[in-house]
């Protein structure tokens, strides 16, 4: 069960799922031929709702609040059965029929949190395809970032359009000390998710090496 006052959702029980049961995930024996033609399998999980025409699941935000004291990225934690934890995320979610990755983020930022957000031009919008866990999963995404001017009417007065099963507290960390603010996070028992942790690297990286 979490430990956060404001998240008290808790596991009730863990059981196997049957593929005919499953509506988001389903597991799946791959055989395949290694470098030496030996034949071997490997267990691993599919998520089966991409959309026929989209290369991807669906999208992480780096969303940018615009302030006059500097940069910072919006982040919110969200309680995450798998893991029986509150975990420290950028928004997300998952790309619609017929939509595009960018669509999808501005439409997810708006729903999660209620800022109305701007993808990043100049190349810089939308990341390659990335794979979340490829020896586990077939699971993959595209960040896009995106810039949010703070001084838009629609970002000063907040209306999230949560879904019934979403529980999501938002909140925002100054850009430069998000390495610090993660190990704070983990420290105070929150999860960090690997597209938090691995952004505070390369930044972290990226002051280290002074690229």
């Amino acid at each position: 069960m979490s430990n956060h006052p404001n998240f008290t959702q808790k596991i009730v029980s863990r059981e196997p799922l049957r593929n005919e049961e499953a509506a988001w995930t389903k597991l799946v024996k791959t055989t395949y031929t290694d470098p030496n033609n030996k034949t071997r399998t490997w267990e691993h999980a599919e998520r089966p709702t991409r959309p026929k025409n989209s290369l991807v699941d669906g999208v992480g935000i780096v969303a940018v609040l615009e302030k006059p004291s500097g940069p910072e990225l919006l982040l919110q934690k969200q309680y995450r059965p798998p893991i029986d934890a509150v975990c420290i995320e950028v928004p997300a979610g998952l790309v619609d029929e017929g939509e595009t990755p960018e669509g999808a983020a501005v439409r997810e930022l708006k729903e999660e949190t209620g800022y109305v957000g701007k993808v990043m031009e100049e190349g810089f919008g939308i990341s390659p395809v990335m794979f979340n866990d490829p020896g586990f999963c077939n699971t993959n995404l595209n960040m896009v970032h995106v810039t949010v001017d703070m001084s838009n009417p629609q970002n000063q007065n907040l209306k999230p359009e949560l879904e019934e099963n979403e529980f999501i507290e938002v909140f925002s960390v100054p850009l430069k000390d998000l390495y610090d603010e993660c190990r704070k996070l983990e420290k105070e028992g929150f999860a960090i998710d690997a597209r938090v942790g691995t952004l505070a690297e390369g930044i972290e990286f990226a002051r280290k090496w002074k690229i």
